[in-house]
């Protein structure tokens, strides 16, 4: 992967610790709107870290793809996932 490493690690681990602090709430049975909005703050950062991702993916590997059916292949793959978070 060509992306930010450090950039995508932060991300995902404040992701995780949001995703922690959700389960205690859920264990503690608060409020559903301040729960859903906690899970709505952990869902944009897993969205922006994927969009990080998909970055680096059209950035690098299909941009360095070693022939055209190589950089097709990336690309198709590259739009079937769109296909997937767009569903």
């Amino acid at each position: 992967m060509m992306a930010d490493h450090a950039k995508i690690l932060r991300l995902l681990k404040t992701a995780r610790g949001q995703l922690d602090g959700i389960v205690k709430m859920v264990e503690e049975d608060r409020y559903c709107i301040d729960i859903s909005t906690q899970v709505m703050a952990t869902e944009a950062l897993l969205k922006r870290a994927n969009k990080e991702i998909l970055s680096a993916h059209l950035e690098h590997c299909v941009k360095d793809a070693a022939n055209e059916a190589e950089r097709e292949q990336k690309i198709e793959e590259f739009v079937d996932t769109l296909g997937r978070i767009l569903k």
